[in-house]
């Protein structure tokens, strides 16, 4: 006698006894039987080790082509100007990584301002920045990190050090941090 378990709507599992031989119908336990899909015209087809199971197949639309779009990064570090192509739902750090192009950056989740670029034509979503304020943003500053082109984009690296000054310097321009003498100190 096989062991059906039912599992959803469109899935059923069937194992034959001699899988388990030494368990009973009602308290056995699920084993690592890796998975795998396996392509059918009618069915999705699993396959184990042991058996292979079906499940009827659900009607997928098909998956429309990512737009993509071609970045151009003026590296005025490394006086160098590079062009490559995006997908729109990656970041571009990282697919210039994959492409062997190297740009600055540091911490890859949009805390700091290693990766920074001034955007001069374009557009770039960047909802992770958190190391760019929105008024930064809204005057074309973006991460590289954590942007996703939404156009064919052109942008600029910038300094460091002077996008942090426009992020933080603000709270820090008070001058240095003055010492007081406690009376209680010894």
């Amino acid at each position: 006698m096989d062991l059906q378990i039912l599992c959803n709507s469109t899935l059923s599992l069937s194992f034959s006894p001699s899988l388990f031989p030494s368990h009973s119908h009602r308290h056995r336990c699920m084993p690592n039987l890796g998975l795998r899909a396996m392509p059918s015209p009618h069915r999705n087809m699993i396959s184990t080790n042991a058996t292979t199971m079906a499940t009827d197949a659900v009607p997928q639309p098909s998956p429309s082509p990512v737009p993509t779009h071609q970045v151009t990064v003026h590296d005025r570090q490394r006086g160098v100007v590079h062009q490559f192509l995006v997908p729109e739902d990656q970041y571009i750090l990282h697919t210039a990584e994959s492409q062997n192009i190297s740009l600055p950056f540091a911490c890859r989740h949009g805390c700091c301002t290693s990766c920074a670029v001034r955007v001069k034509s374009g557009q770039i979503r960047q909802p992770e920045a958190l190391g760019i304020s929105a008024e930064l943003k809204s005057k074309g500053y973006a991460l590289l990190c954590v942007g996703f082109p939404s156009s064919d984009l052109e942008v600029e690296t910038q300094d460091e050090d002077e996008v942090y000054w426009l992020q933080f310097g603000r709270y820090f321009a008070r001058g240095p941090i003055k010492v007081v003498q406690s009376k209680w100190r010894r």
